[in-house]
């Protein structure tokens, strides 16, 4: 008796009579500040700073015998993501946290689809409201340390409806306003591609080389999301909610994973959407829940 046998037939698309060829991206020149390295950091130079209730501050270098115990007697997650990414803060923080990302509600210039940047002329519509009093609802079993948000006017009130009834004062950064766009700010979109067609072209389909009074709005927002991460995971807390737009959420969700403006357009938020990062000791980030938005169709409530 033969044996049988499982053939496979292979086609070779790119053979010289019917080779297909594919054009390569188009560089950009990297800050160094934003530059990523794909070597793992050494846990020798990652360090903890304590302080105790005197003046002084102890440093302790974090090794593998130091590295706290984790339980994952419960299946379905991952536990121990060392090395998920690079660290956001090059030292160690005070405990692992939990970080909740809130875009603002409907605003008048999103309705109007005018380009925002950080005017401080949109508000919310009474649409916006009500999403944010959904996003209250939502997130009403969940404690939170603390919030952060842009003290721009249509994030400010988004972050004053969910916050209100909570006991500890908002806390406004400047690191979270929206991406500066200068005198495309104001114009709706059709207007600025009609009168400025270069600079709106680059800016929507290559965010990261778009240029505007000698600066790249892009480029900037990676370190000024950088910098933000860093002063919140050094914060007293573990539980934080995060108010702010569109722009500045892509970049802190980008530079959290270890992508570079390039890949500015890849992420997308909507209006009361959620986003949901863990961070371990070590500063770096796990992505729980990308734009979630079912408690904007239904009465849904996030477990706390």
């Amino acid at each position: 008796m033969g044996t049988s046998g499982i053939i496979f037939s292979t086609t070779h698309l790119c053979s010289p009579s019917n080779s297909i060829s594919f054009p390569s991206p188009r560089p950009w020149p990297l800050l160094p500040q934003l530059r990523t390295s794909t070597r793992a950091l050494p846990l020798s130079r990652i360090r903890s700073s304590v302080s105790s209730s005197s003046s002084s501050t102890t440093t302790t270098e974090l090794t593998p015998d130091k590295l706290p115990t984790i339980d994952s007697s419960v299946t379905g997650g991952a536990y121990d993501f060392t090395k998920a990414t690079t660290s956001l803060t090059n030292e160690l923080i005070s405990s692992p946290k939990k970080v909740t990302l809130l875009r603002h509600g409907l605003s008048t210039w999103n309705a109007e689809s005018r380009i925002q940047g950080s005017s401080d002329l949109s508000v919310l519509t009474e649409v916006g409201e009500e999403q944010a009093e959904r996003c209250k609802k939502a997130l009403e079993n969940i404690y939170f340390d603390q919030c952060f948000a842009s003290p721009i006017s249509r994030a400010k009130q988004t972050a004053e409806i969910v916050w209100q009834g909570r006991e500890k004062p908002l806390v406004y950064l400047d690191s979270l306003r929206e991406i500066p766009l200068y005198h495309l700010e104001g114009m709706t979109n059709v207007d600025a591609k009609r009168i400025y067609p270069k600079e709106y072209t680059i800016w929507r389909e290559d965010p990261a080389n778009f240029i505007m009074n000698g600066r790249y709005p892009a480029r900037d927002l990676w370190i000024t999301a950088r910098d933000c991460w860093k002063e919140m995971l050094l914060s007293p807390g573990e539980s934080f909610l995060v108010v702010t737009h569109k722009s500045i959420l892509r970049a802190l969700i980008c530079t959290a994973l270890g992508l570079d403006p390039e890949r500015f357009r890849s992420i997308d938020i909507n209006n009361g959407g959620l986003c949901v990062f863990n961070f371990n000791v070590r500063g770096e980030a796990m992505l729980k829940g990308l734009n979630m938005t079912a408690h904007m169709y239904s009465d849904h409530v996030y477990p706390g």
